[in-house]
């Protein structure tokens, strides 16, 4: 599975039906129930590959879709209903708060407000598994232990934070507080889109899409799934590249400047433990010259070790030791 984005709001925000749209999928708009699908990144490079290999399989690069049913206010302190949804954030890259940026006749459009709620149930999630991870080491670090002190001192100042209102992916952080943050795999550290859900173009360009441009680290002005996924990709620093041959063509993301051996790793495991070399063509090239011989004899195939760092459209072959 690529790319997961969760699709998170309060109730009326429309979500679903932003779901439905992006996915092509019929889940009831006002039900409680999770719903997810599976849609492909679209890729024109694809086409171009499978008009010069003609193989008989492709594999493109997909973006799971996960529909997380509303999160009423205070969910998350009530009948445990809220930490359960809740619970689905910890399955996905990207967290897309979709936003009502239109009047419906019920509760006043009001963007930064039910972008303060949403938050706020990921931080009073997160300040009671802080507080769980800090009770469980706190005998440790009282006896002497340096890195039970170290990760209670970093959970603490994260704690405190969250307790003043401000989301982890909005503090600041060492690495060594980031790695002693890892385990407790944090709800409000996730990376966050906003999409301003509109009933028209008005809408779009109205004071409540304004005031949520305003807030966001990254904003969708258009309900499509391909400003959706180069979002996410640029919000994750993603990059894609290929296997091509005969008998597949395949799409493999990976982060924007992976060493060779990790972004083979994407392939199969054995691949990055057993890394020689990769040869690598370009894109561009193999589209100007037409095939892998003609790219060869213009010189413009490379090899490459292990300190090459993968670039976006790169087609590769792995040479490995399966040892």
């Amino acid at each position: 599975m690529g790319l997961s984005c969760g699709l998170v709001g309060l109730p009326r925000s429309g979500k679903t039906t932003i779901f439905n749209a992006v996915s092509a999928a019929q889940a009831a708009a006002f039900g409680t129930e999770l719903h997810r699908a599976v849609v492909t990144v679209p890729d024109p490079r694809v086409e171009k590959l499978v008009g010069l290999y003609q193989p008989p399989k492709v594999v493109p690069a997909t973006l799971e879709l996960v529909d997380i049913p509303g999160l009423e206010p205070g969910s998350t302190a009530a009948d445990g209903r809220g930490l359960r949804l809740l619970g689905h954030v910890k399955e996905v890259d990207v967290l897309v708060y979709v936003i009502r940026c239109f009047e419906d006749g019920s509760a006043p459009v009001n963007p930064a407000r039910d972008v303060e709620t949403i938050d706020l149930e990921l931080v009073v999630a997160d300040i009671q598994t802080l507080t769980n991870k800090i009770d469980r080491l706190s005998r440790r670090a009282r006896i002497g232990d340096t890195v039970a002190q170290s990760e209670v001192a970093a959970c603490t100042k994260v704690r405190t934070a969250l307790e003043g209102a401000t989301p982890v992916r909005r503090q600041t952080l060492s690495r060594e507080e980031e790695a002693s943050l890892r385990e407790c795999n944090l709800l409000s550290q996730r990376p966050v889109l906003f999409v301003a859900n509109v009933a028209s173009m008005a809408d779009a360009e109205g004071p409540a899409a304004r005031t949520l441009r305003a807030l966001a680290e990254l904003g969708l002005k258009e309900s499509s799934i391909e400003r959706l996924i180069r979002a996410a990709y640029r919000l994750l620093r993603l990059t894609s590249f290929f296997t091509a041959g005969e008998k597949e063509v395949h799409v493999w993301t990976c982060r924007q400047g992976e060493a060779a051996p990790v972004a083979a790793g994407k392939i199969h495991s054995d691949m990055e433990k057993g890394f020689i070399r990769m040869e690598v063509i370009r894109y561009d090239d193999l589209v100007a010259h037409q095939s892998e011989a003609a790219v060869a004899k213009a010189g413009k195939q490379r090899v490459e070790g292990r300190a090459y760092r993968i670039q976006d459209g790169d087609i590769v072959v792995v040479r490995f030791s399966g040892r």
